[in-house]
This record gives C-alpha cells, sequence and structure tokens, in this order.
C-alpha cells in the first residue's frame, strides 16, 4: 500500500493528541473464548486481522479463533511427539516475519525423553492446517530435570533473529553442576538464545552473539535465568521484558534495551530477583543486571509475563506492560523509561471480568496484530481480552495506528525518532512512483524520498506540507 506524504498530517495530528494530558481509562476484561485445554500461549500470524492461535500444553495442539469463534479442527497436533508433566510439552510457537511468504512457523516442546525441541513447520495449502509431516528439528537440549523448560520463543522485530528462553535445567536452587547452570555460559540451559533460522541449516549462529569468538556457547545472547517463562519485545521499539520465575521467595521482570549488544548476566542462581541466593549473603561479584521490579512470595508464586501495550482502542494506556502471577491471579502494570520505573499499579479487582467468572491460573498473556492484549487462564481453559470499562475515543482510523487491520503491527509500532524506520512504514511496498500525476507532486517533486533526514525535515517542519497546487 502506497501512501503520500500530505497523508502524514494524520501522524502528526495523532501525536498532537497523544502529547496532551489524557484521564487515565478505566479497565476490564471480557472472555472471548473457552473450552481450551491448558492453553498457554495467543499469537496471530502476520498481515492476519482475522484468527488469533492458542497453544495448548499437554494437547500437544495449536488452535484457531477465527473471527471469534474456535474451530473444531487443531491447526497442528503433535501430541505424539510431546512428553508431559505440569511444566512439559508444547511450550510456545512463533510465525517467521516472513510468514505470508514463506509459510512457515516454529514450536517448541519436550519430546519424548524430555528434551527441548525446537522446530519448523510449514502451513499446507489449506490456511487452517499446518503439514504435521513438514517438521524440520532446528535444535534439541538435554533437559536434567522435568522443570524449568522456559519456553516463550519470539523474533526480533529489530533484527529478525528467532529468540528462545531456556530454563536451568530445572530441579530447585540450580543444583547443577558447579556453579549452577545459570552463572555457566557454556551450557545452553538458564539462558536465553538468539539464532539467524534463515541464515544456515538447521541455523547460524548471528556473528554479532556476545560469546562468539570467545568463551561460552555462540547462541547465548543473555544468561542468569532460572526459568524465563514468558518474554516479549515491545513492538515501538525493540525492548525486551523477561519475566523469570523465582525460587522460594521472589519473582522479578528482567529489561534489555534494545541498543544492547548482548551478553547480560541476570544474576540467577547468585541472585533471586533483587536478593542473594547463593551464596545468601555477598552474592554480586559486579556484574548482574538487576531486574526492573520484583515482588515476595506473599502476593503469588509463579510470574508470568505480559506485554508492552501498544494497541489503539485505549491511547492513554500505550507504553504500560502488564504481568501477572499464576498462582494468585494478581496482574500489575507499570511504565519504564529505560531509567525509572512509573505508574506502578496492581490491577485485579480492575480486571475481573464479573458476572461468576473468574482469572484464577494466569498462564500467559496475549497480544493481536493490533497490539490489544489478552490474559490467559490454565485451569479454566479461558482467554480474555483486556478493553476498555466504557467506551472511549480511539484513535484506530488515524495513520499512525491500525487505520487498516493489514497494516497494525506496523503502524501501531511506528517509531518517529528513526528516520529509516519512518521512511519504511510510509513507503512499505517499495519507493513510490515517480512523478507522472499531479497527485504525486507533494511526495515527488519537492522532496528527496531517497534522503531519510531530509524527508523526515520535510514531515515534521513548523507546517503542513503544502497543496499540491503549490508546487506543480
Amino acid at each position: 500500500m502506497k501512501r503520500s506524504i500530505p497523508l502524514v498530517t494524520g501522524l502528526l495530528f495523532a501525536l498532537v493528541l497523544l502529547a496532551g494530558s489524557v484521564e487515565a481509562t478505566a479497565l476490564t476484561t471480557v472472555r472471548i473464548a473457552s473450552g481450551f485445554n491448558r492453553p498457554v500461549y495467543l499469537t496471530y500470524a502476520p498481515g492476519d486481522s482475522t484468527r488469533l492461535f492458542v497453544v495448548e500444553q499437554q494437547t500437544g495442539r495449536i488452535r484457531i479463533i477465527k473471527n471469534d469463534s474456535v474451530l473444531t479442527r487443531s491447526f497442528l497436533d503433535i501430541s505424539s511427539l510431546i512428553s508431559v508433566s505440569s511444566e512439559r510439552g508444547l511450550l510456545c510457537m512463533a510465525f517467521h516475519p516472513d510468514f505470508l511468504d514463506s509459510a512457515y512457523f516454529y514450536v517448541n516442546y519436550t519430546n519424548a525423553s524430555g528434551a527441548l525441541t525446537l522446530a519448523r513447520f510449514t502451513v499446507s495449502p489449506d490456511p487452517d492446517s499446518a503439514d504435521r509431516g513438514s517438521e524440520a528439528i532446528l535444535l534439541t537440549i538435554p533437559e536434567p530435570e522435568a522443570n524449568h523448560n522456559g519456553g516463550t520463543l519470539l523474533f526480533g522485530p529489530n533484527d529478525g533473529y528467532l529468540y528462545l528462553g531456556v530454563g536451568d535445567g530445572g530441579g530447585g536452587g540450580d543444583q547443577h553442576g558447579t556453579i549452577g547452570n545459570g552463572q555457566d555460559s557454556t551450557t545452553l540451559l538458564g539462558s536465553i538464545l538468539r539464532l539467524d533460522v534463515n541464515g544456515g541449516s538447521p541455523y547460524a549462529i548471528p556473528p554479532s552473539n556476545p560469546f562468539v569468538g570467545r568463551s561460552g556457547s555462540d547462541e547465548i545472547w543473555a544468561y542468569g535465568l532460572r526459568n524465563p517463562w514468558r518474554m516479549s519485545f515491545d513492538r515501538a521499539n525493540g525492548e525486551l521484558y523477561i519475566a523469570d520465575v523465582g525460587q522460594d521467595s521472589w519473582e522479578e521482570i528482567d529489561y534489555q534495551p534494545a541498543s544492547s549488544s548482548g551478553g547480560e548476566n541476570y544474576g540467577w542462581r547468585l541472585m533471586e530477583g533483587l536478593h542473594c541466593y547463593n551464596p545468601p549473603t555477598n552474592c554480586d561479584p559486579g556484574g548482574p543486571v538487576y531486574p526492573v521490579t520484583d515482588y515476595s512470595h506473599a502476593n503469588g508464586c509463579a510470574i508470568t509475563g505480559g506485554y508492552v501495550y501498544r494497541g489503539c482502542h485505549i491511547p492513554d494506556l500505550r507504553g504500560t506492560y502488564f504481568y501477572g502471577d499464576y498462582c494468585s491471579g494478581r496482574i500489575w502494570s507499570f511504565r519504564y523509561d529505560g531509567a525509572t520505573m512509573t505508574d506502578s499499579m496492581e490491577r485485579t479487582a480492575e480486571l475481573a471480568p464479573g458476572n461468576g467468572m473468574s482469572i484464577d491460573n494466569i498462564s500467559s498473556f496475549g497480544e493481536d496484530i493490533e497490539g490489544e492484549l489478552y490474559i490467559l487462564d490454565l485451569a479454566d481453559g479461558e482467554i480474555y481480552k483486556i478493553v476498555p470499562a466504557e467506551p472511549v475515543t480511539s484513535d484506530c482510523g488515524q495513520l499512525g495506528c491500525c487505520d487498516t487491520p493489514g497494516d497494525a503491527n506496523d503502524d501501531a509500532a511506528v517509531n518517529i525518532s528513526d528516520p529509516t524506520f519512518i521512511i519504511n512504514y510510509i513507503f512499505k511496498e517499495g519507493p513510490p512512483p515517480a512523478c507522472d500525476a499531479e497527485a504525486d507532486c507533494n511526495v515527488d517533486c519537492r522532496i528527496n524520498i531517497g534522503d531519510a533526514v531530509n524527508l523526515i525535515s520535510f514531515i515534521f517542519r513548523s507546517g503542513p506540507p503544502p497543496a499540491c497546487s503549490d508546487c506543480i
């Protein structure tokens, strides 16, 4: 879809609106689907505003919510491949960024021997069904215990690499090896891995990974993690939020800026949250990255990470990170600018659905193509959507936020501080046409579209672009 520069005034208008003070919107949740068997993840396919994909842990199935109805037939069923326990099974899925062309998607599961397995599948000619026989195994990681498998799969929005969160191997207190798997950068356990699934078979190592050329496993992007069950990128800027499940006392949210070159040590087993674990005192030798926040087991027992809201139905909520606790069902949110956390609050009562329904065991949050957020209840098999408690004026029709369903994942994420990004945003399908019509003149005759800085200056100068008649 081509865009002309005069349309960008809509983006400027949206920015002016957002700059003003807005009263906080009251929230609630509505149940959008039920009847799932231990749902643990929800996501969408690139360019697809009609379907949501739900991962069921112990059935080994991926199911589809299509146009608000749950399809009877599974998108994928790998029940014969998985081992099952309270923490084993089918854990996550991620669509390739070029899914519309490649038809690839990726899953991770615990195989029959309990090893964490990363595999690629292809969608069949029927878009609501995957080709079960297309499996290509990319990586298998033996697990010494049945728990702490990690689970999240994500493609980085800024680099296109595949990120995989891996637990420390299980048991209690990370007793494997002399220093624990979390602090051992030579094992893939207790880490976040970063893989180039386009550059080799079964994958290539990104040359910028932090342990390339020095001691440590080349696949590792960050380490010092106990069980990074759910993590997510902020689609607006590429910042990474990691919820790491704690041991006996503390749960934590870790953070990685988009500018990171990797190699962060998030502290486990030296530390649990902001507190010493092993050793119980003098645990920080210098170097671990402290959590953004932690909470004690007085508030729950297993953290579930969520997302930074970037939807358009609740404008004042943008930039707010949501997370919860599996055991207590409590939900919190905050904003983080890379240095300071603000607006930290509990939202459990506010997000209670009412009408005899409740959100009890939060296994995951989910995000759709428009950046709207969902909450998954494991035990009850239900999925809830976070919505305004009362109708609000959204900016979903304005350029810069979900102006059409197919654009939503780009428009809600536009980064106006990055000239290259906004060039791609405006001219997603290639450069605009030559100036062969009067309607094109503002775009093609007045500016040098190959010069990102010039274009940004043109868009964000003191006034709107001239009328077309002014530049013919």
